[in-house]
């Protein structure tokens, strides 16, 4: 894949990614509307804490939807590597801001759980939208992972994860309302404090991987194989004596040590860098750069 394709790839990567992001949005406000109507209704606090959730996964999405933009921007003078890594920004500012909701649903549900009156019933309404609520995230949940893996954003991936632990969230909801109205009205509150233990699963498990993009971990070591024996495979290449690589943001710089023959001229090496180079950044379209130094294989005399 040559600079015009990829730069033509990240162009229709991004579109995608902001067409799901504001399909999120949309939808997340919906639902955040209909929870809240129908958990006032109903008298439902697990109803209403989730009605939170989805308020707070508009904002969610706002930030993921900035995080693509600013990210997908070009290199210029003052960053010549590119702004990749805003996108990982974005999702530790995600994260954090999860696990503050999470935090304030858990106390608001023990909290409602310790005062809980045995005349609070919520009402068969909050059942219903409860599971519609489940059944829309889950499809969400499988289109957003889907763009997520196509475009390589990794903010993408932490929205698709939080349609997840909405999905969780709701059927705990769901679960709480039911035995509610099944005679025990303690688990409604407490299935909202149930609740935000997804949603303090989903914001670490987002922070840590946006956090392994910041420190330039390196890829797995699958991914290392890989690349190891493309470059192996091609010709004029003895051995492979080192690979670097390292996650910056979405994308990957990949550093590479090969050794030819001692004997070749400085052109018929530079060729043969350059096309582990091009059979590399081909391989792997999150490649941003792939560098290639050459050592000379010091024959001993016989």
């Amino acid at each position: 894949m040559n600079a015009s394709q990829k730069c033509g790839a990240a162009s229709r990567n991004r579109k995608l990614a902001v067409r799901v992001s504001a399909l999120s949005m949309g939808i997340n406000a919906l639902l955040a509307a209909c929870k809240l109507g129908f958990g006032l209704y109903a008298r439902s606090e697990a109803l209403i804490s989730d009605a939170a959730n989805s308020a707070t996964d508009v904002f969610f999405t706002l930030i993921v939807m900035g995080g693509v933009l600013l990210s997908s921007r070009e290199s210029d003078r003052d960053h010549t590597y590119g702004h990749e890594r805003l996108e990982s920004v974005a999702s530790i500012l995600l994260a954090v801001i999860l696990f503050a909701v999470g935090a304030g649903i858990g106390y608001r549900g023990i909290a409602k759980a310790l005062t809980q009156s045995a005349e609070e019933i919520p009402g068969a309404a909050a059942l219903v939208v409860s599971a519609v609520s489940a059944a829309v995230k889950a499809v969400m949940f499988a289109y957003t992972k889907s763009a997520a893996k196509q475009t390589g954003s990794s903010a993408l991936l932490a929205d698709a994860y939080n349609h997840r632990s909405d999905v969780l969230a709701s059927l705990g909801g769901f679960s709480g309302i039911l035995a509610a109205r099944l005679g025990v009205p303690v688990m409604d509150p407490l299935a909202a404090a149930v609740i935000c233990l997804f949603i303090l699963r989903a914001a670490v498990s987002v922070f840590w991987d946006a956090m392994n993009k910041l420190v330039d971990k390196s890829c797995d070591p699958a991914t290392v194989q890989k690349m190891k024996e493309i470059a192996l495979a091609t010709p004029g290449v003895v051995r492979v004596d080192e690979i670097k690589t390292r996650l910056f943001g979405p994308r990957i710089f990949v550093d590479i040590e090969i050794v030819c023959d001692g004997e070749l001229t400085l052109f018929a090496s530079h060729d043969i860098a350059e096309s582990v180079r091009g059979r590399v950044e081909e391989a792997f379209s999150d490649v941003k750069h792939c560098m290639v130094h050459v050592n000379p294989d010091e024959k001993q005399p016989s």
